[in-house]
């Protein structure tokens, strides 16, 4: 995952990837499919270089601590991400772009899970809560689109929700004042649990989303060969 937040992320603040930043990240893995420079307005092409750079270092800190393995190859094309928008909403037309502007990057962005672990990765719930957080003011509806802005984010958020089992990993920023910090605030910033744990994202909910087609042992969307890892692999392997 932190492959493919990286390379999307740097290829739409930039137009480059990984390649061009920290090659030795790759380790040799092949080029991406499709990644190019998204239509952002300078704000949200600000926030996303910074994720992008936050990635990369997530990349370096991993290495030091553990083998890892070379870069998958990873599909983040326009043609992959409207695959898989469409198991959220049957018909787009025209299909979705997550490079033609802002907030189609913006929902690109939140589409793909985060991990709410602690340790190296602790970070990512609050990239999700800003991304929401942009969301939540920008326009009205979503062009060329029939749907407004929010329905199409509860689409989403809906959809994760599904593949979620063990507690609610996606909200908007409003939520019931119950479940709120302390059951004092109507807002979350980030998903956790009643202890203001964050909410665990496992393995198989990862690959669900990512391969596109809701089945961790079967490789597509995102990772046309399938993910790299022993956990990952290990997935392809019982479905052989």
């Amino acid at each position: 995952m932190e492959y493919l937040e990286a390379e999307f992320f740097l290829f739409g603040a930039t137009g480059h990837g990984l390649d061009n930043f920290a090659p030795e990240l790759a380790q040799g893995g092949p080029s991406p499919i499709g990644g190019k420079m998204a239509n952002l307005d300078r704000l949200t092409k600000d926030v996303i270089y910074q994720f992008a750079l936050q990635k990369i270092g997530h990349l370096r800190a991993i290495k030091r601590r553990v083998k890892g393995f070379p870069r998958p190859l990873l599909n983040i094309s326009t043609e992959a991400f409207a695959q898989i928008m469409h198991s959220t909403r049957e018909l787009l037309d025209p299909p979705f772009d997550p490079y033609a502007n802002f907030i189609n990057y913006l929902f690109a962005s939140y589409f793909i899970p985060y991990f709410s672990l602690t340790g190296l990765l602790e970070g990512e719930s609050g990239q999700d809560g800003v991304i929401l957080a942009m969301v939540d003011i920008r326009p009205h509806m979503l062009a060329p689109y029939n749907i407004t802005v929010e329905e199409f984010k509860n689409l989403i958020t809906k959809h994760r929700k599904e593949i979620g089992r063990k507690c609610l990993k996606d909200e908007s920023l409003e939520a019931p004042i119950f479940e709120g910090v302390e059951a004092k605030v109507a807002r979350k910033v980030y998903a956790y649990d009643k202890y203001i744990i964050p909410c665990p994202t496992t393995t198989e909910e990862i690959l669900r989303i990512v391969y596109g087609g809701g089945d961790e042992h079967v490789p597509g969307g995102f990772f046309p060969e399938g993910a790299h890892g022993l956990i990952a692999k290990s997935y392809l392997k019982s479905a052989a």
